[in-house]
């Protein structure tokens, strides 16, 4: 059986390095740790990833670092902001990024057992 709908993918990208400091305060998962709080507070599903990346400041610095990637779909766009709003701060960044992008998403459910 498949059930398939158009959804929106929003994703948050969260930069762990401090900035004021420009360098990764505490142990990523407790970052980790704290993005799943977050979302659980808000009652969101959600998917998340860690990958490394480079940034530049509002100053022109470059830096690269550890990021976690939060994916969420079909969650209203005011709620991917403030999700995004309480990241940034709780995380002590200068910013974050938020896309928007449409997807097909399609549920695929199959069972051994089922007749």
């Amino acid at each position: 059986m498949f059930m398939s709908s158009q959804m929106t993918q929003s994703t948050i990208y969260i930069g762990l390095n401090d900035s004021k400091t420009g360098v990764q305060k505490f142990d990523t998962g407790k970052y980790m740790s704290i993005l799943k709080n977050v979302c659980h507070s808000f009652r969101l599903a959600f998917s998340m990833h860690r990958i490394e990346g480079g940034y530049f400041h509002e100053n022109g610095d470059y830096v690269e670092e550890t990021t976690l990637v939060l994916t969420l779909l079909d969650t209203p766009e005011e709620t991917v902001m403030e999700v995004a709003k309480d990241l940034c701060a709780f995380f002590n960044q200068e910013s974050v990024m938020v896309t928007f992008s449409p997807c097909s998403v399609v549920f695929v459910k199959e069972g051994i057992w089922d007749n």
